[in-house]
């Protein structure tokens, strides 16, 4: 989800080629490639345990206030209401059930992000402690049932809040209960978009699997290693999952356009408001505008950020299958993916590898993921055999690009989690459970004092 700020006032949309140049904007050459990093926290009373609403001295409003009064990060408005933050090119937005998001500028390596990482949560971590705030970063609240989370005061949740549970079984939790990391990259051209996007889609179950992270819910084992990866699939199938078209090899920003076109609409931004248009296709909205509407560039912009397939392109792709973890699995995903996309031996080495996963087999493969990990099994080999190959690829990758920080350490060492995940077959879902059914006797306390950020 986003806190992108949208005008009321946007150019009409005239012609296709007003689609399409959205992406075609974002193409960069390798040298201007970078990294974003975006990863979700839930919030916790210390002494109750209990969720963190909007309001109150405990609440998320006084954490942005915080925030803006102590570190210099700038308000953003929805009517009285600050629903973000911005400071430079990075931004910290709430999710529907109150999960902190820090949105991370563009940076040129995975240095970067544990950079920008490390300083985050020490801002954060100063302005809980004097709040007696916890934050849990884990792609499930593993504790507190959907039905008694707090809701933000965002209009546009509020619209999707009654139109996905028509479509999802589990779209509420996904609202309010899941939390993930994302890793956001460059693409120099269409054909390099077309590959990368095909890479991604190909690696979610093997992703899915190294970063499962969500085993618990209502305080109880779900039986799944990715609960969150589960909720994504019961969500909304018009726009998650997997695009059969990707796998393509003609696969064109215009594949793209269509598929978002058909996707039904949530809503749209005019004086200050979302109007509610839910189940109106974009494609509906150009031919016959909405009650005396037409639709705006900036009404595209928005549709897009509302399509939640596995890999989603804008102005870049946006890798969305891994469970929120702890930091070094966070700065783990910035490496592997720039070792994996921005190294050219690489990105032709995990074509190879990748090649014979297809659109058929992967929303199956990616059940299993959820559900055993690297156990699962993908043409007859386990993931955590492909994990290997996958991290090797990326190991490589990063060797030649030969990023090094101040003290000589090259982005390889970010790797070292998955790596140790990788050769044991065992997710860090899988640790929590041993803890968690072990030494810490099923105390939610045990556990956020454990994983607490």
């Amino acid at each position: 989800m986003t806190s992108t700020r949208f005008e009321d006032y946007s150019p009409p949309i005239e012609s296709m080629d007003e689609l399409l140049s959205v992406f075609r904007k974002g193409e960069a050459t390798p040298d201007q490639w970078r990294l974003g990093t975006e990863h979700e926290k839930l919030g916790f009373h210390r002494r109750t345990l209990r969720p963190v609403a909007y309001e109150g001295p405990q609440g998320i409003r006084t954490v942005l206030e915080q925030f803006v009064s102590r570190f210099g990060w700038e308000p953003v408005f929805e009517g009285a209401n600050i629903i973000a933050l911005t400071r430079g090119a990075a931004a910290i937005s709430l999710e529907p059930g109150g999960q902190f998001e820090l949105s991370g500028a563009p940076l040129p390596s995975a240095h970067g992000t544990c950079q920008e990482l490390t300083q985050h949560l020490a801002e954060i971590r100063e302005i809980s402690e004097q709040l007696d705030l916890v934050w849990l970063s884990i792609g499930r609240n593993p504790f507190i049932p959907s039905a008694e989370m707090p809701w933000m005061p965002k209009q546009r949740y509020a619209v999707m809040h009654n139109y996905l549970p028509k479509r999802g079984s589990m779209s509420i939790d996904m609202m309010v209960g899941t939390g993930t990391v994302q890793a956001n990259l460059d693409y120099s051209s269409e054909a390099d978009m077309a590959v990368k996007m095909r890479v991604g889609m190909a690696a979610s179950p093997i992703l899915t699997a190294l970063f499962a992270n969500s085993p618990l819910a209502n305080g109880t084992p779900t039986g799944y290693l990715s609960t969150r990866a589960l909720i994504w699939q019961h969500t909304d199938p018009d726009r998650t999952g997997i695009l059969p078209a990707v796998f393509r090899e003609d696969f064109s920003y215009q594949d793209y356009v269509d598929y978002a076109l058909d996707v039904p609409m949530f809503f749209i931004y005019r004086a200050g408001h979302y109007i509610d248009c839910a189940g109106y296709s974009f494609r509906e909205f150009l031919r016959r505008g909405l009650e005396g509407e037409q639709p705006t560039q900036a009404d595209w912009a928005l549709h897009l950020t509302t399509i939640f397939p596995e890999v989603r392109l804008k102005s870049y792709l946006e890798l969305r299958m891994a469970d929120a973890g702890a930091p070094d699995m966070i700065c783990a995903l910035s490496a592997l993916t720039r070792g994996m996309f921005y190294d050219t031996t690489a990105l032709e080495e995990a074509v190879l590898l990748l090649q014979k996963l297809t659109a058929k087999e992967l929303p199956a493969l990616i059940h299993e993921a959820a559900r055993v990990g690297l156990r699962a099994q993908a043409l007859g080999r386990p993931l955590q055999a492909w994990a290997q190959d996958l991290l090797a690829i990326a190991h490589g990758g990063l060797q030649r690009l030969n990023a090094c920080d101040g003290m000589g350490e090259n982005e390889v060492k970010y790797l070292a989690p998955l790596e140790e995940i990788a050769a044991t077959g065992r997710c860090r879902a899988e640790r929590l459970l041993d803890d968690w059914n072990g030494a810490w006797h099923r105390d939610p306390r045990m556990l956020l004092d454990a994983c607490r950020l």
